[in-house]
């Protein structure tokens, strides 16, 4: 399992998450990072998902 940090915002710049998640590889944490940001209900607020070279998996403004 690799690290990946998960981070939304709003708009005004205030943090809503900032988290450590796990997934096995790239493809399935943009996968299953999908549909966890779905089931927190902020797929439509300020998101990104890295892995731990930093890499974006995940993006949205």
């Amino acid at each position: 399992m690799e690290n990946y940090r998960f981070t939304a915002f709003e708009k005004t710049g205030e943090t809503l998450f900032d988290e450590v998640w796990n997934f096995a590889n790239d493809d399935a944490a943009k996968i299953d990072g999908q549909k966890q940001i779905e089931e927190k209900g902020i797929a439509e607020k300020t998101h990104r998902l890295v892995n731990s070279s930093g890499k974006l998996i995940l993006f949205h403004v």
